[in-house]
């Protein structure tokens, strides 16, 4: 039977073949082994094209988003299109390059933990630290996978919730049932706990997986499972071993001069959207929560008609055109302290959920035009962590994992509504089953035993 891997294996044959030469791993017959030597495999996770990339849909659902010029809504793509109006069916009979992407990373990580230990050329210590390190990579991409595939984690119903195929070897002929969403989700904590004791505090390079990294993706990991004191002694540990933040306020004239990603101190461990330099309007509700004092505002919306090739009516987000770098997606230190204040807030600490937030807003805005937030009720100290989480995260697709956790909450449960798009008008129930985007009908064709997605 034809499977879902072989997708992500001739993109990896024709992509280390097409250059005639062992840039990365040596090219051997089919059939035989064609990684060898310690530092290939090493190669293989530093190969950015494939292991830094995350997701780019998740964005264009989210509620950030809101394209109300006529003109932009013409041109947009038919995927782009399908994916901002939660469309019963967004991949059909076409493949899912967020769902492709994540998948070859898998491979690739999973090439590694079988044969890394085994190959030529490093020592002990440096082939168990490759392999813990593809245990972390691994760990993010299933990660992503389960919170876009499947249904948004509840104790209650996880065990039985279908999640994603989970492989952990390279293998084409293993079973693509889906494991469920519990399943999933230990297999990412196993990992990463697996992977702590072989790595650096913190890595040479943030694209590199360390012990910051892995206590931050387990900081996500349990924010998005509701397992609040857990997420907050994670990110502690994230933030004891990185925590330097950026003053937003010595680029704000000179933002050309902000850090290019490598040397990005806010950056844990790099993952990028898999659309460098995408283009998207943001939606009124997000920009009322900017105020323009805010130096996330000036410096990284911009008026839509500074976005060149398909210019609109309206403010997007620019950061990533300040230097052509991408949308950063992974864990970062701000992100750490947001998680740090939510956990406060939902234990009912106020005073230190507060203290977190006012050193991180200390940082994002010019010195005249800060001043702290001030609340004395738990509730409200979430709403004021809710709100900030959108101010610095926003654009990176964070929003829509956000929306699916927080729709179980009273307080926090939206209707989205997408109004006078092309003529029609969508919304978006909370809980809905459109939350959880559909697995691509080539895929279920080729691999029957990938059940879909209710919709």
């Amino acid at each position: 039977m034809n499977r879902i891997i072989y997708i992500s294996v001739a993109a990896l044959f024709i992509l280390l073949t097409g250059a005639g030469c062992r840039k990365y791993v040596e090219i051997d017959q089919v059939g035989t082994r064609t990684l060898h030597y310690t530092k290939d495999f090493q190669a293989l996770l530093n190969y950015s094209q494939v292991m830094e990339r995350t997701y780019y849909y998740p964005e264009m659902a989210s509620d950030e988003v809101n394209i109300s010029d006529t003109n932009y809504q013409r041109n947009m793509r038919d995927l782009d299109v399908k994916a901002y109006t939660w469309a019963p069916e967004i991949f059909i009979d076409v493949n899912d390059g967020d769902w492709d992407g994540l998948y070859k990373q898998v491979y690739y990580c999973n090439l590694v933990t079988a044969g890394v230990l085994d190959s030529d050329g490093g020592t002990e210590t440096e082939k168990r630290n490759i392999y813990a390190q593809a245990l972390v990579h691994r760990a993010y991409a299933f990660y992503t996978l389960v919170n876009i595939y499947a249904k948004q984690y509840d104790a209650a119903t996880a065990a039985n919730d279908p999640g994603v195929p989970v492989l952990t070897v390279p293998d084409f002929t293993g079973s693509l049932k889906r494991a469920s969403v519990k399943e999933v989700y230990d297999l990412v904590k196993n990992d990463l706990q697996a992977a702590l004791p072989e790595l650096a505090d913190v890595a040479s390079y943030s694209s590199i997986p360390s012990r910051a990294a892995v206590y931050a993706i387990l900081a996500r990991a349990s924010l998005q499972q509701g397992l609040y004191a857990d997420a907050g002694k994670y990110a502690d540990s994230a933030l004891a071993r990185q925590h330097t933040l950026l003053n937003l306020a010595d680029y704000a004239d000179n933002a050309a001069g902000l850090p290019l990603k490598l040397q990005d101190p806010e950056i844990i461990f790099l993952k990028s959207m898999t659309l460098t330099l995408p283009t998207f309007p943001l939606s009124d509700d997000l920009l009322a929560l900017l105020p323009n004092t805010d130096l996330r505002y000036t410096l990284f919306t911009a008026d839509g008609a500074n976005f060149p090739g398909n210019g609109f009516v309206g403010r997007g987000y620019y950061r990533p055109r300040i230097n052509s770098q991408g949308v950063y997606t992974g864990p970062c230190v701000p992100e750490m302290m947001l998680i740090k204040a939510e956990s406060e807030a939902r234990a009912g600490n106020v005073a230190p959920a507060l203290d977190v937030l006012n050193e991180l807003r200390k940082h994002r805005y010019k010195p005249a035009d800060y001043t702290d937030l001030r609340v004395t009720d738990a509730k409200a100290a979430l709403r004021q962590v809710v709100n900030e989480r959108s101010r610095e995260l926003m654009g990176r697709g964070f929003r829509w994992f956000d929306q699916k956790r927080l729709n179980r909450e009273a307080d926090f449960a939206t209707t989205v509504t997408r109004s006078n798009f092309r003529g029609q008008t969508y919304t978006l129930a909370p809980n809905s089953n459109r939350y959880v985007f559909p697995i691509a009908n080539v895929y279920i064709k080729l691999n029957p035993e990938i059940t879909p997605n209710p919709r």
